[in-house]
């Protein structure tokens, strides 16, 4: 088999899953390790021969709440394929970390609830891929219970998305009368067998649907009726084009239910299958504005995530490096762009939710984790050379702003380190401001992040903390000319802050006042959003 970086990298698929949070995203996100043969049940993990039970969601406050706050990467070979499975946080208030994953993800999954269809919150979700013409494969879950009209979701995500619907396969019945479905394409009848979800046997294997052993599954009627809804949508839907899909018009739309494991193979061969391969990436070289190739030989990547305390027992902080080119090897030197400091990458990790094992070498569209202590930020551009710098992050203003202080005052100087680790994290924003309160203030998207940030400051760091009412209300990047945003500065000292990279920001008491101010300093911006990197 040819390891030349190119090769390498059309073997790779890396992809996202976005959903609503209790549309089964996690359930969906086991059961494809499961179908890839990268764990041996739902909920475990197969290690280094033994079994070790871990979850995708590993932090403490997601197992007892539930639901995914934290992206995590998952890395799994199968079918000469190799999968790169980044999942993200479902709930609207982490859309950022979500946003910040999508930079990393070549295509991404959509996970509808068969129920509830496409969910007001999770639309924003949505629309960051369509902002980047990332391709969207459909899965529809949850189609053993209770779904709303097949016809209905399809209308839902071509009016809500401006997407073209191209179903691949169509659902016999739904909840009780849920019998399977057709592949529309081979015209074979996938039987459902209703089992337990720790059931160990599988479905029944398909049949033709023109054959005598279909009637084992569906009599007469159900048989007339997932026909005559195959023949209907047939006529209806545009017919599944790859090239549509890959620029970002059309979604191919897989149905299943994830906990009993059923449409997940068929889903995980159509990523195989249609999901591309790494492709160039924008890059500005020594200002110039280029690509840089999965097959050039120059290792290249760019930081789309840091997360501290993922393994409680050593204060590590790792950097999520996707990588865009080369054959990354470990031990191997790599430039930061922005700071042109080399640095060693001697212990190089390739990920399994919590789990982890060292890599040896890697290439695009892989994503590997770089332990460092504080060096490494999100948006960084990394090359060989410190040559080569990919587009910043975005990081958006934050909706709520808090006051925080630490109950014990002997803790105040722990306290500013834990929130700076926090905030190059991006799990939220901080700023300091310019006189007075030695008080922080923190900003995020929504409540959540709070309670999190709470949550993780009390387990990582045994810092009690509280948050109290801010008294402002909106946040703004300032930028301009050096003489305005100064004279801007010297006018309003007792709004201003420093964010983390000591850029200033103007904290506002309402979105009025940030208007009002806005009209009488012209030549000054006032951003909502600052690149990172």
């Amino acid at each position: 088999m040819s390891t030349s970086p190119a090769a390498e990298a059309a073997r790779r698929r890396t992809f996202a899953i976005i959903s609503h949070p209790d549309a089964g995203k996690t359930t969906l996100t086991e059961n494809l390790l499961l179908a890839g043969g990268a764990i041996r049940a739902a909920g475990a993990v197969r290690a280094r021969g033994q079994t070790r039970r871990t979850q995708s969601d590993w932090m403490k406050i997601e197992r007892e709440r539930g639901i995914s706050v934290s992206a995590s990467v998952m890395t799994f070979d199968h079918d000469g394929l190799m999968f790169n499975l980044l999942d993200t946080p479902g709930h609207e208030d982490f859309s950022e970390d979500t946003y910040r994953t999508l930079t990393a993800a070549d295509a991404a999954i959509m996970v509808l609830d068969a129920a509830k269809g496409i969910e007001p919150q999770t639309l924003k979700l949505f629309e960051v891929c369509r902002l980047r013409d990332i391709p969207i494969i459909t899965f529809i879950n949850k189609m053993d219970r209770e779904a709303q009209d097949p016809f209905e979701l399809l209308d839902e995500v071509s009016s809500k998305l401006a997407l073209d619907p191209a179903p691949l396969y169509w659902p016999a019945g739904s909840g009780g009368r849920f019998k399977g479905m057709l592949d529309l394409r081979g015209q074979k009848f996938i039987p459902y067998a209703k089992k337990s979800s720790t059931d160990e046997e599988g479905h029944p294997d398909p049949v033709s649907l023109k054959s005598n052993a279909v009637i084992q599954y569906l009599d007469p009627e159900e048989l007339a009726e997932v026909e005559e809804g195959a023949m209907l949508v047939s006529e209806a839907a545009k017919p599944f084009d790859v090239q549509s899909f890959l620029e970002g018009h059309m979604t191919p739309v897989f149905f299943g239910s994830a906990l009993r494991h059923f449409g997940v193979n068929e889903l995980l061969a159509g990523i195989g299958s249609y999901a591309p391969a790494p492709h160039p990436a924008k890059v500005s070289k020594a200002g110039v504005d280029t690509h840089v190739a999965p097959g050039d030989s120059e290792v290249s990547g760019f930081v789309f995530k840091v997360q501290a305390n993922m393994d409680p027992n050593h204060r590590d902080r790792i950097a999520f490096l996707r990588l865009t080119s080369g054959r990354f090897t470990r031990g191997m030197k790599l430039k930061a762009q922005n700071t042109g400091k080399a640095m060693s990458v001697n212990a190089p990790i390739m990920f399994f939710a919590s789990d982890r094992e060292l890599a040896e070498d890697a290439f695009a569209g892989d994503v590997i984790g770089i332990p460092n202590h504080g060096v490494l930020r999100v948006g960084d551009s990394l090359s060989e050379t410190g040559t080569l710098r990919f587009a910043g992050l975005p990081n958006f203003a934050p909706e709520i702003l808090r006051r925080v202080r630490v109950k014990d005052p002997l803790k105040a100087k722990h306290l500013k380190k834990a929130l700076e680790g926090l905030a190059e994290e991006g799990v939220t924003q901080l700023f300091r401001p310019m006189i007075g309160s030695s008080d922080f203030i923190v900003g995020a998207v929504g409540q959540l992040q709070f309670e999190v940030m709470a949550d993780r400051l009390g387990n990582e760091y045994a810092l009690d903390v509280i948050f109290e009412a801010a008294p402002y209300a909106e946040a703004r990047w300032i930028s301009g000319d050096r003489a305005d945003v100064e004279d801007f500065t010297n006018k309003h000292r007792s709004a201003m802050a420093h964010d983390i990279d000591e850029q200033p920001v103007f904290l506002g008491k309402s979105s009025w006042e940030i208007g009002y101010v806005a009209e009488r300093f012209p030549k000054v911006r006032f951003e909502r959003t600052k690149e990172r990197g």
